[in-house]
């Protein structure tokens, strides 16, 4: 298998003029803009099953490693250089940019090429679906397995009975 790189430059794949990466020639590793990293770069490696991006933030590094699966989609967003073609993600820093033209016809021809090789959908717009909401954390869930909660306690039930002056049965052996 092929690999992609970034040769640097002025027109490189990791500046936001002139990006353009093959889906078909994948893994691709190349560098793009993150306002968030030190140095405003990240390293980013494009795999079928997997994206694993590699920044610095306030001189800690970090590798963050995501399925491709839990990405949205594929959608076009507008940006200062053109539109760009996006791999989505619900988390806006782990967005991936995909491709960077002012033609329709190639951004088309991408869009439908990566939402292929990558099997997600083409997204229209950026707006998806909210993330269902979550549980409450609750104080007492947390020593309590749910069912038991649904019972009464024993406190609830009144005083136990106390049996005195009667002969226990003890098993010895």
């Amino acid at each position: 298998m092929r690999r992609q790189t970034s040769t640097g430059g002025p027109d490189s794949a990791g500046s936001s003029r002139g990006l353009r990466l093959d889906p078909l020639s994948l893994p691709v590793s190349f560098a793009a803009r993150d306002s968030r990293a030190d140095g405003g770069i990240r390293q980013i490696e494009l795999h079928r099953e997997r994206v694993t991006l590699h920044r610095a933030v306030h001189g800690m590094r970090m590798t963050i490693s995501v399925r491709v699966s839990e990405f949205a989609g594929v959608t076009v967003r507008d940006t200062a250089d053109g539109q760009a073609l996006v791999l989505l993600h619900r988390d806006p820093s782990l967005a991936i940019p995909l491709l960077v033209t002012d033609d329709a016809v190639e951004r088309d021809a991408a869009w439908q090429a990566w939402s292929e090789v990558l099997a997600l959908p083409q997204l229209a717009d950026d707006r998806r679906d909210p993330a269902p909401r979550r549980r409450r954390c609750n104080a007492i869930s947390e020593r309590r397995p749910s069912f038991l909660m649904r019972r009464r306690c024993g406190y609830l039930l009144g005083p136990a009975a106390i049996y005195r002056g009667e002969r226990e049965i003890i098993a010895r052996n």
